[in-house]
């Protein structure tokens, strides 16, 4: 589905991050897993990937809240002189649960620096390279929270409805390049962040998802994949809800 492709997939040290770069390699393409920080069990694990997949993964760290560490690394992409086929904006980040009222400002521009500046960041560098070559796909994750407000505090909330609009206005200014942006918005998935709700809340939650259950990080990036991959070369501006049914 992906053979041939070059995707950038950030977060890609866990979680839906993580699940992406396999499900990308499983498919084909070549990846630059961007992670926050080196570690040797991260090096070893996209190695394995790699191998197992017989593609090639460039482990590449910087921080999302940097802006000099963005630019370095689309730099480090730019020389390579590979395409830039897909970009996955996958890393997000989320308080432990307060009270809006409770919420100190400094935190809420912390979870906007991760969930949309520094992604917006990213998107603007890496676009720039697919508007030259006139094709790309950029996805990005939101929530449902971003539709519905729960199950999330107030900052995630409105940091992933930042995450919608973007994508709207986006696919407009890009179209013209042949450059599809679009959305996936998932449910509650089985991940650290998920795992950060409440147990109470969770339950309460789980009786209003149809499938009764959590989401598995593959079964999200099973349809990154698709919105990377040439069977959804008609679809841009859409905001995709992966939720089990609510």
């Amino acid at each position: 589905m992906l053979q041939g492709k070059n995707a950038v997939v950030t977060g890609a040290r866990k979680g839906i991050g993580r699940a992406c770069v396999e499900v990308f390699a499983k498919n084909g393409a070549n990846i630059w897993a961007c992670a926050r920080e080196n570690s040797d069990i991260f090096e070893q694990d996209m190695k394995q990937i790699a191998e197992k997949y017989k593609v090639q993964i460039w482990p590449l760290y910087f921080d999302m809240t940097n802006e000099a560490e963005i630019k370095e690394a689309v730099g480090s992409i730019k020389k390579s002189k590979v395409s830039v086929d897909v970009l996955a904006n996958i890393a997000g980040t989320a308080d432990e649960s307060s009270s809006f009222a409770m919420t100190p400002l400094e935190r809420m521009r912390h979870v906007f620096e991760v969930n949309f500046f520094g992604m917006t960041l990213l998107t603007q560098y890496v676009s720039r390279l697919m508007v030259r070559q006139k094709s790309g796909s950029i996805i990005n994750i939101s929530s449902v929270a971003g539709i519905e407000g729960r199950p999330a505090q107030h900052e995630y909330a409105a940091s992933k409805g930042a995450v919608i609009g973007g994508v709207r206005q986006l696919a407009w200014e890009l179209g013209r390049y042949n450059i599809r942006v679009n959305a996936v918005a998932p449910g509650m998935v089985d991940t650290k962040m998920g795992a950060q709700i409440a147990e109470e809340l969770r339950e309460e939650l789980l009786t209003g998802v149809i499938l009764k259950r959590m989401g598995r990080p593959e079964e999200i990036a099973n349809v990154i994949a698709f919105l990377a991959s040439d069977l959804s070369t008609y679809m841009t501006g859409q905001i995709i809800r992966v939720d089990g049914g609510i």
